[in-house]
């Protein structure tokens, strides 16, 4: 399982009182596909923008979409645009690919971010596996995690784990920045509605 398809199983957990939003999902998840392409050596990054390469990317349906959506040209794109562009529907895409592969069942009821049908991790060894990396606290999945609010306080509790890896380091810190731009609009455009609204209420 690639860290994207880990990172959307955990999201789906029906345990987090407070399902993350499919936009800041998206974020992550482009993030998450661009740090297993840095894994395989099939990107690196000169600063904060993305060299494609020429190893072979892993068997991934998606991965190989995101591959083949990279920017081949110079100057490349950076990686804060890469998420946007990428981004772009891309929980919705996640949903579709792991329904398919029976790593997802539906439920009716519940808080979701899909509408009315509740999507929830079926129990396959890739679902164990993907907690299991979660519990153990594995760097770059803990901190995607934390970076859309799924990480139960843990990141108030003790450090922020380390990748140790200058490249993945920068990913997560773009993501981290992207997700709290998206809040930052939220919040702006609430603030906006609430104000035409009371237009409408004065006397």
């Amino acid at each position: 399982m690639s860290t994207a398809k880990d990172l959307f199983i955990i999201a789906m957990d029906p345990k987090p009182e407070h399902p993350v939003g499919q936009g800041d999902l998206s974020l992550a998840l482009a993030g998450a596909e661009l740090i297993d392409l840095i894994g395989a050596r099939a990107v690196t990054l000169d600063g904060d923008r993305i060299v494609p390469g020429e190893a072979q990317v892993p068997a991934d349906r998606l991965l190989t979409e995101a591959a083949s959506a990279l920017t081949r040209r110079t100057p490349y794109e950076r990686v804060e645009d890469w998420l946007w562009r990428r981004g772009r529907d891309l929980a919705a895409a996640y949903r579709t690919a792991l329904e398919e592969d029976g790593q997802l069942t539906r439920t009716r009821g519940g808080r979701s971010p899909f509408g009315a049908d509740r999507v929830e991790p079926a129990d396959t060894p890739d679902r164990r596996s993907a907690v299991d990396r979660l519990e153990r606290n594995e760097p770059v999945l803990a901190v995607l995690v934390s970076a859309v609010g799924l990480d139960d306080g843990r990141s108030g509790a003790e450090p922020e784990p380390d990748p140790g890896d200058e490249a993945v380091t920068t990913v997560l810190a773009v993501v981290h920045d992207a997700v709290m731009e998206l809040e930052a609009v939220r919040q702006r455009r609430s603030i906006e509605n609430a104000a035409f609204a009371n237009v409408w209420r004065a006397p």
